[in-house]
């Protein structure tokens, strides 16, 4: 009897101890599938605010995230919104976005370099992202998900990866090139013709990413930087003004204030799908791109956050949210889904386009452009 009562007290005390450590388990400890089998490569999975990522077959190390995040965004209103909107509504850390042109961004980081305002570079040219890291404003964050994304789209040494690609092209107004007596041009010299003076919109290759990739593929397909300085010249007699943003130049040739503007070609057909009466063509002689990419600030103020918004950011759920808001960016990641409104890069001439060098390029490049360019007449 008195063995009976014994293991009776035992079983109570292992109950009470059960209870106790059931207890003091994290609500979300259920939620975190660290090390678990997986098998949607890239996904990112959250729940009960722990955040893990599907990378190799199984669930990274589990992160808890809390606090806000902020966002300097290079690519559309529509698309910043789309991703930084999914990435709260997946994770509850709070998200909010700057839209700014990659010069922009990069005065703003350096500015700011002692305090960041921002914790992660989304979206704009691999070229600014290489001024940034040379002057020391990202931070290095391989991303477990980097490795399903092609080595040509992403830094060597994890600085930033790419998200999306975008061809350089010419944005006709088919209206106002129809009453100048031409048509689309189709490549690079029909931008001098006389007839297109102050036809032409294009940004400033100081503050856009849109018009470096411009000034840079100049240089390229015509072997150096006083040749390329040389077209643009040429180009500048006939250009109309020239905006902050790379994007700017779609709605000023939407509405029939230039003939033609410089811009990717994903930003015209965006635009013609509003109903504006635009046809995208490319120049024959070739033509550059950009890789947008996805950057941590160096000093992001939430770091943990930061890290599973990037890697978020290159998964399929958030790439493919790109066509449901107009963005006909080509992507990275192999996964995701096709539209047939991307541009077709292999058919296209392509220019040797090196990003390493046009960012350390850059600064001087678009000095010179400022000095011998952008401040003379148009006579």
């Amino acid at each position: 009897m008195r063995k009976i009562k014994i293991a009776s007290v035992a079983t109570s005390v292992l109950l009470c101890l059960s209870v106790l450590s059931f207890a003091a388990t994290p609500a979300n400890a259920a939620a975190d599938r660290s090390g678990k089998a997986c098998y949607d490569e890239g996904q990112v999975f959250s729940s009960g605010g722990v955040t893990v990522t599907c990378a190799g077959g199984k669930y990274t190390t589990a992160r808890k995230l809390s606090g806000s995040l902020t966002v300097v965004c290079g690519a559309t209103e529509a698309w910043c919104n789309a991703m930084t909107t999914a990435f709260t509504k997946k994770t509850g850390v709070t998200t909010k976005f700057v839209r700014l042109s990659s010069g922009e961004t990069v005065a703003r980081l350096d500015a700011a370099k002692n305090n960041p305002e921002f914790d992660v570079w989304h979206g704009g040219p691999a070229d600014g992202f290489g001024v940034a890291r040379i002057g020391g404003l990202i931070d290095k964050y391989v991303s477990p998900s980097r490795s399903f994304i092609p080595k040509k789209y992403q830094d060597d040494d994890g600085y930033w990866t790419g998200v999306y690609v975008g061809a350089l092209g010419f944005c006709t107004n088919t209206k106002e090139i129809r009453r100048l007596g031409l048509n689309p041009p189709t490549s690079w010299a029909d931008l001098l013709n006389p007839k297109l003076a102050k036809n032409i919109s294009t940004a400033h290759p100081s503050t856009s990413g849109t018009a470096f990739t411009t000034l840079w593929t100049q240089v390229t397909r015509l072997g150096g930087e006083a040749a390329g300085l040389d077209y643009m010249s040429k180009m500048h007699k006939n250009v109309l003004q020239y905006t902050k943003s790379g994007v700017g130049p779609v709605a000023i040739v939407g509405r029939g204030e230039a003939a033609v503007g410089l811009v990717f070609s994903h930003d015209c057909v965006a635009g013609k799908l509003q109903g504006l009466p635009l046809k995208v063509t490319f120049p024959s002689e070739g033509t550059g791109y950009e890789i947008g990419g996805v950057a941590l600030i160096k000093g992001a103020k939430n770091p943990e956050a930061a890290k599973s918004y990037i890697d978020f950011a290159l998964s399929r759920e958030a790439q493919n949210l790109g066509p449901t808001v107009a963005a006909f960016q080509v992507l990275t990641n192999p996964k995701t889904k096709v539209d047939p409104r991307m541009v077709k890069l292999g058919g296209l001439t392509i220019v040797a386009y090196d990003f390493e060098k046009a960012a350390a390029a850059k600064k001087a490049l678009t000095a010179k452009f400022d000095a011998t360019i952008a401040i003379a007449p148009k006579s």
